[in-house]
């Protein structure tokens, strides 16, 4: 009898150990099992009380309107209020925003609050948060901007053909320290097709047809082309799932997979010959106004698909990364500073009164466009000459070291290896995630308040560059390429990983929700690049019905 007793006991205390063991695993080795709870209360998404608050009302129409980007060049832009950018917001830390979109274009949008940690319910990501926003029909979007920063927004849905049609607009939380500044002024960095879709040799260029649901192809899809103007880079129709991971991930992917027709995933970027700063090539810009001994703050956003190497040829410091402020800025001089697709770069100067142009370099001849003029003294255009650069920012030079939130020390409850592929799929090249597309991808699923290590590793065999952008987060960078980032510590939403690179980034998982993590060069994104943060036990508020026909990316 006290043998059994003691061999019931010894079986009870294995299958606990066995258990945790599971659940560790789980975590560390991200699964992808259909289970996502835990023990232990459910978690909602943060709330958004605007109650006592100063509440900015904004109104934001989709619609088309004729954009001239240079003197040869007028398109037809997807926009927000008839602009490309659309219309910029600002709004002071603290206060809270009601932004209704109300949709004139012939096929559903969204908006999407890039970097900006708002709650989940407002993150704007059609099939994962809310249906996209149909013709004719209206949408609020309401929350508190209590973290300021250099932010945009733009649509979710089928973003690689939205974004690249103009649907896209600065969004700037201002803090106190802002007010020192004279002149602040938004640089949105973005590139254009010039040619019509009709001219291009279309072998391998339409990034068209991803029905990853395995249905039919919707009807939208065919309606979708012949509305786009230049190059359709995506149609990705994430169907009728009801769990945001799409699709079981223990299908055997050894086998042919013929739910996706891929119709030339592997982009030729040549194809963007028109660089543009707020939607206009330099000889269409205006110049900035920065007179002498006034202190002039710039940000810039990158909008587009590319990175772009910005020389700003005199004395500057970066002040803000992607929003989040640098710790005791460093003196840049001469610097090129280099702003990869979704990142966004605040750098402040003292005005010497002296007129110059920041330039951007790059083989293509179209980086001549993107240049900026800046007036210390309107009426007399003699920019200073620009001496060879003095080399690249680096990122741990930006500021003074001190203790980060994280370090490379810490136990963390969820460690994840991303590594950033490509493989041929049906004849045409797809960008991977741990050697899986998108629905495929297996989610990292957290419990709230984990803190969760990210190495991303970029294998990829086209020798692309990976913006990698976490949605409803900033994550701390730790190291890049085994070796300890250091400087002032560095948070980003978006960070560029490059071909052969590897970095280490954590995060603490502080606000609940499905939260997209995904390449900013939507080309890639569309073609497969995307995976998903679930929190365990989370409290769904959103099921996509399949009555509207939401595309993710």
């Amino acid at each position: 009898m006290v043998k059994k007793w003691l061999f019931s006991s010894v079986f009870i205390a294995l299958l606990i150990v066995l258990a945790a063991c599971t659940d560790k695993a789980t975590n560390n080795e991200n699964s992808g099992s259909k289970t996502e709870t835990s023990v232990g209360p459910k978690v909602m998404a943060k709330a958004e009380n605007l109650e006592g608050k100063k509440v900015r009302e904004v109104n934001l129409t989709a619609r088309e309107q004729k954009w001239k980007l240079r003197k040869d060049k007028t398109i037809d832009a997807w926009t927000y209020n008839g602009s490309v950018p659309g219309r910029e917001i600002r709004i002071k830390e603290g206060e809270a925003i009601k932004v209704t979109l109300k949709n004139t274009l012939p096929k559903p949008v969204s908006i999407h609050w890039h970097g900006v940690p708002v709650s989940n319910t407002q993150d704007g990501i059609p099939g994962v948060t809310q249906d996209a926003v149909e013709p004719g029909k209206e949408y609020t979007y309401k929350f508190v901007a209590d973290t300021p920063g250099t932010y945009w927004y733009h649509s979710h849905q089928d973003s690689v053909n939205q974004v690249d049609k103009g649907l896209y607009g600065a969004f700037i939380v201002e803090s106190k320290e802002d007010m020192k500044y004279d002149r602040d002024y938004a640089l949105v960095l973005d590139e254009w097709e010039s040619k019509e879709k009709k001219d291009l040799d279309m072998k391998g260029m339409d990034h068209s047809g991803m029905n990853m649901s395995g249905d039919k192809k919707s009807k939208d899809n065919k309606d979708m082309e012949d509305n786009m103007e230049g190059m359709n880079h995506s149609n990705m129709d994430m169907g009728k799932n009801d769990d945001m991971n799409g699709m079981d991930d223990t299908k055997d992917e050894s086998k042919e997979d013929n739910s996706s027709s891929m119709g030339g995933m592997d982009h030729d970027m040549s194809s963007y010959d028109i660089y543009t700063v707020n939607g206009k090539t330099f000889d269409k810009s205006k110049p900035l106004i920065a007179r002498k001994g006034e202190k002039v703050k710039l940000r810039f956003i990158n909008a587009g698909y590319m990175s772009h190497k910005i020389h700003v040829p005199i004395a500057y410091k970066i002040t803000n990364v992607d929003g989040q402020p640098v710790n005791q800025p460093s003196d840049q001089n001469n610097k090129v500073l280099e702003v990869a697709p979704g990142e966004r770069y605040d750098i402040e100067f003292t005005s010497t009164g002296e007129n110059f142009t920041i330039d951007c370099h790059g083989d293509m001849k179209a980086a001549k466009d993107m240049r900026i003029n800046v007036q210390g003294k309107p009426g007399n255009y003699n920019p200073i000459s620009h001496s060879k650069d003095s080399g690249e920012v680096k990122l741990d030079q930006l500021g003074k070291p001190k203790p980060g939130v994280l370090s490379l020390k810490d136990n963390f409850d969820v460690e994840y290896a991303m590594d950033l592929g490509t493989k041929m799929k049906s004849g045409e090249m797809v960008y991977t995630i741990n050697d899986k597309t998108y629905p495929k991808t297996k989610n990292l699923q957290v419990n709230k308040g984990d803190k969760v290590k990210v190495t991303l590793k970029n294998t990829s065999m086209d020798k692309s560059d990976h913006p990698m952008h976490l949605h409803g987060h900033f994550f701390q960078v730790l190291s890049k390429n085994g070796k300890p980032v250091k400087g002032a510590p560095l948070k980003k939403d978006t960070l560029n990983v490059k071909p052969g690179e590897t970095y280490e980034v954590a995060f603490v998982a502080d606000n609940p929700g499905n939260w997209m993590f995904h390449c900013h060069d939507l080309h890639h994104a569309s073609a497969g690049m995307m995976t998903m943060i679930k929190y365990k036990n989370f409290k769904q508020f959103y099921k996509d019905n399949g009555k509207v026909n939401n595309i993710t990316e």
